[in-house]
């Protein structure tokens, strides 16, 4: 259990977890299958930019629609796509996104980072 009396979910397994749920049942297979699920995407940031749009009220003929709390939400969504995504690309997701971050790291932070 978590320490919010969850369960806890190993991302990694989880991810696991949705690739597979998503390739038994994907009803299109081969390159597009894969191009479809890296347009995915783009998507869940457009509905990051609508929960955001909605949380301040941006358009005046809908007013307040989201809470910050959706853009949250909405978030997750795009990083969990997103592993999915990569997932789809490599069974190794987990060491690629380790090594990209340790080197986005080192790039941003400098040399002794990481």
């Amino acid at each position: 259990m978590s320490d919010h009396g969850m369960p806890s979910a190993d991302l990694w397994t989880s991810v696991d977890a949705l690739w597979a749920w998503l390739e038994t049942d994907q009803p299109v297979r081969g390159r597009e299958g894969l191009l479809l699920r890296m347009l995915k995407l783009s998507e869940e940031v457009g509905e990051v930019s609508e929960a955001v749009i909605g949380a301040i009220g941006q358009n005046p003929r809908k007013g307040v629609t989201h809470t910050w709390e959706d853009v949250e939400a909405e978030l997750c969504d795009v990083v969990i796509t997103a592993l999915v995504a990569l997932r789809t690309l490599t069974p190794d997701t987990r060491e690629v996104l380790h090594r990209h971050l340790a080197r986005v790291t080192r790039r941003s932070l400098g040399h002794g980072a990481v």
